[in-house]
């Protein structure tokens, strides 16, 4: 969030949302030590983000959806609070298309952030069903057998 809010200037403006109060007074911390006045950290779930519609152009996440257990939810929440022709910049795990919800749950778990990983088709799909374009799923490094770090980018359609 600090590095986002550098980016966008004192023109811009990033919100940080976490789900936890430690995680929240930790970062807001941060943002004082950092003089950073253009940011504000809000408590929230990734399901359901503490934004109005239509209101941010960029939204960045850091392997959280893959613990997600609604992520058709987390992507139409992504889309709401998205204006139109915005981006998503996602971090996270995903699987090949071959391997089987036992497979992927066999090679780590929810806690290793391997567990809940979609594979690749099923990311494209659900960012699709969700109003997304332009969907790109790149794989970084390998974390398991058939299961990899990624980065996912994608546009919400123009209306």
């Amino acid at each position: 969030v600090l590095l986002s809010a550098r980016r966008v200037g004192l023109n811009g403006f990033v919100y940080g949302i976490d789900m936890t109060d430690e995680m929240l007074e930790l970062a807001r911390k941060h943002a004082v030590e950092a003089d950073a006045s253009n940011v504000e950290f809000r408590k929230g779930y990734i399901e359901d983000i503490p934004l109005e519609a239509a209101s941010v152009d960029v939204v960045i996440s850091n392997c959280v959806i893959n613990l997600s257990a609604d992520k058709p939810k987390v992507f139409a929440e992504m889309a709401r609070v998205l204006r139109a022709g915005g981006r998503i910049g996602i971090s996270d795990v995903v699987a090949d298309d071959e391997l089987s919800a036992d497979e992927r749950l066999e090679r780590g778990s929810w806690v290793g952030c391997i567990a809940g990983a979609l594979s690749f088709s099923e990311y494209s799909q659900g960012l699709g069903d969700a109003g997304f374009g332009s969907i790109e799923i790149t794989p970084t490094s390998d974390v398991a057998d058939g299961m990899h770090s990624a980065i996912i980018r994608a546009v919400k359609a123009r209306r």
